[in-house]
């Protein structure tokens, strides 16, 4: 199941990206990677012996792509993956886990002076968490390997918005972006909440006019 989905969302996502890149006068391309955390609403409080814990905390490195060059240069494509740096643990029978987002947005870049300008975005991905096992392995992969984690995927939705500025004169296609992303994960049944925010920021370069 996850090999068809990540079959399915690489032909998407390159048909995107070729289609784009084959209407676009004069496009842009902007690469960055940074790092944030995650934060999701607070337990409600109850009677019961166990809750699905919050997922937040830790840092998660991120990589991105953006392609722009619809409208002025203003509207594009932004691929993204996000992954919890560490593993955190799972309370109720030992395991520890480790979530990536990863997604693919429509992307409005208006910009608000010559070196200040926003990234708007929403689209849809998936948020795969591997949940690692105590002290076992399954070995019923392709190929007879064996691994140590299972994997729970679901669909979600994201929002982001972040404030790029290019920050030196000398290299003028060098950007820092603070940023947040709001990620809605469908039927996140284990954790307590299908919301969660990453907020963080990023360095990245711009590729052709900006």
């Amino acid at each position: 199941m996850l090999r068809e989905f990540w079959r399915r969302f690489a032909l998407i996502a390159g048909a995107c990206i070729f289609l784009f890149a084959a209407l676009a006068e004069g496009q842009q391309i902007d690469f960055a990677v940074g790092g944030g955390i995650l934060e999701s609403p607070k337990l409600n409080n109850s009677s019961l012996s166990f809750e699905q814990p919050p997922e937040k905390g830790g840092i998660y490195p991120s990589v991105n792509a953006d392609f722009v060059g619809f409208r002025n240069r203003r509207l594009g494509l932004r691929v993204e993956t996000s992954w919890r740096y560490g593993k955190a643990n799972y309370p109720s029978n030992g395991e520890t886990y480790r979530p990536i987002f990863t997604d693919v947005s429509a992307l409005f870049q208006p910009q608000l002076t010559r070196k200040l300008g926003l990234d708007l975005m929403g689209g849809v991905g998936l948020a795969s968490t591997r949940f690692y096992l105590p002290n076992a392995a399954i070995c019923t992969v392709p190929g007879g390997g064996c691994i140590n984690y299972t994997s729970s995927n679901h669909f979600m939705e994201d929002l982001g918005a972040g404030l790029r500025y290019y920050v030196w004169h000398r290299i003028p296609h060098v950007f820092v972006r603070p940023e947040i992303h709001y990620y809605h994960i469908q039927n996140n049944n284990q954790f307590h909440s299908d919301s969660v925010a990453r907020v963080g920021a990023s360095i990245g370069y711009t590729f052709g006019s900006k």
